[in-house]
């Protein structure tokens, strides 16, 4: 995402916080930016990660529990490549998992006569998991509307359910309680690493009416990305981006976009992709205060995803020029903490982290050949599911497994909040590690340690 062609516009008629996400809502095209770094810190050298796919984990679990009991059952491979999130799995402390999953049943038929059945409706069953005995604590059913991401974990044990144009926040006893409510539908949400702010995408019409208990769009934040020659179809629905106060509900920022967009934040500004010269993207830090700050070049020749791991630690995941995956740590002094290359044979990537940030999970599916437009991939030529456990201050693998059954949009593998045990859904079971305290990511050169 870069300076969209807007942005001098709304600078001048839109709040800060408008004007600071206003400009990463449309893809970077060149620009010339003054004391941009011309490429990567040279001490850091590229690794390369193995292209080995694992028989079995990297250490013996300490416990395992059956999901067949539980009623999980793996999902045909029709889905295989449809991207639809088919299950979570998340970490409630140190001794709880949060399992949830997709029941398999019948289409549901619609109520009136003559409308097609709806087969995007789903009905997701939670349950919450004991590690040491594999009880169930507690359960609950809950009917969600379509197909993409419905779950987020928070960090003090709760999560955020979404479901059409509704977020909700739920406890370790699968208790649900109205969070907001959007003027149209909820299509996916994002969090900056202190869980303070909510980055929500929705699809609304264009001027909705203003309903009791929905998220507002205050005066002050009414900028739009329509281009000046072309007024919106007010019949037509856009794509709207918020930044929310998670715990008061006020609205930061609301800007309409011409599509979803994925905004990284921290609690000081977010992140742009800047084209630089051939395949250097500049990433900038802008300050929800005002000011810049550049952190550093990726060379890649896709524009790179850029995720905050903690409020100090970025990371940028790109691709080399033979579509290989790359994954670069920055620290937001703008210093590369390392710089890996996954084989050619990773492909459709998924990562999360700890919630100290000390740990990354990476997971790809592990195929025979690279992809491309002369190689297209088919269902024989997936090996399986790969999960790596990497150590945020080195990059270096602390733990492997392979991930079976392979579900593309994840959520068959978790990290405890202290990154001390992962919990990872393989062979029939939900197998879980304890791995040793992951290193401390390492002051800079010449700073004292903060306090």
């Amino acid at each position: 995402m870069g300076i969209c062609e807007n942005g001098p516009r709304l600078l001048k008629h839109a709040t800060r916080w408008v004007a600071a996400a206003a400009l990463c809502l449309s893809i970077a095209y060149p620009v010339s930016t003054p004391g941009a770094p011309a490429e990567p810190d040279r001490g850091v050298k590229q690794r390369e990660l193995p292209g080995s796919y694992p028989s079995a984990p990297s250490k013996p679990p300490a416990f395992s529990i059956p999901v067949e009991p539980l009623g999980f059952s793996a999902p045909g491979p029709i889905y295989l490549g449809e991207r639809n999130a088919m299950a979570s799995l998340n970490f409630i402390g140190e001794t709880r998992l949060l399992f949830t999953f997709r029941v398999p049943g019948l289409i549901r038929r619609n109520s009136k006569p003559g409308e097609k059945a709806d087969s995007d409706i789903r009905q997701i069953r939670a349950l919450v998991i004991n590690i040491s005995t594999g009880a169930v604590e507690a359960e609950a059913l809950w009917t969600v509307h379509d197909r993409s991401r419905y779950l987020w974990m928070l960090n003090d044990g709760h999560f955020l359910l979404r479901d059409k144009e509704n977020l909700s926040e739920g406890d370790s006893q699968l208790e649900l309680k109205p969070l907001l409510r959007f003027p149209g539908r909820l299509l996916r949400i994002g969090l900056d690493p202190g869980q303070q702010y909510i980055v929500s995408n929705s699809i609304e019409p264009a001027e909705p009416a203003a309903k009791s208990g929905e998220v507002g769009s205050p005066a002050t934040a009414s900028a739009t990305v329509t281009p000046e020659e072309k007024q919106p179809d007010p019949a037509a629905p856009e794509f709207v981006v918020r930044i929310i106060q998670r715990e008061s509900g006020k609205v930061m920022l609301v800007s309409r976009t011409r599509g979803m967009v994925h905004l990284p934040i921290n609690s000081e500004g977010y992140i742009e992709n800047l084209r630089g010269r051939e395949s250097d993207w500049n990433l900038n830090l802008n300050y929800f205060t005002g000011g810049s700050h550049m952190l550093g070049t990726v060379v890649s020749t896709c524009a790179p995803n850029n995720e905050f791991i903690s409020e100090k630690v970025l990371l940028a995941t790109g691709c080399d020029g033979s579509g290989a995956i790359k994954l670069v740590a920055f620290t937001t002094e703008g210093r590369i903490l390392w710089d890996e290359l996954n084989p050619v044979t990773a492909v459709w990537p998924v990562q999360f982290h700890s919630v100290d940030g000390l740990r990354i999970a990476f997971e790809t599916l592990t195929v025979t050949h690279a992809v491309g437009p002369y190689s297209p991939l088919a269902d024989d030529d997936i090996k399986g599911q790969l999960l790596r456990i990497l150590n945020t201050a080195t990059g270096e693998i602390a733990f492997e497994s392979p991930v079976s059954p392979v579900l593309d949009m994840g959520g068959n593998a978790a990290i405890s909040p202290t990154a001390r045990r992962v919990a990872v859904v393989n062979a029939g079971a939900i197998q879980v590690f304890d791995l040793p305290a992951p290193p401390p990511i390492p002051d800079p050169p010449n700073q004292r340690p903060s306090h």
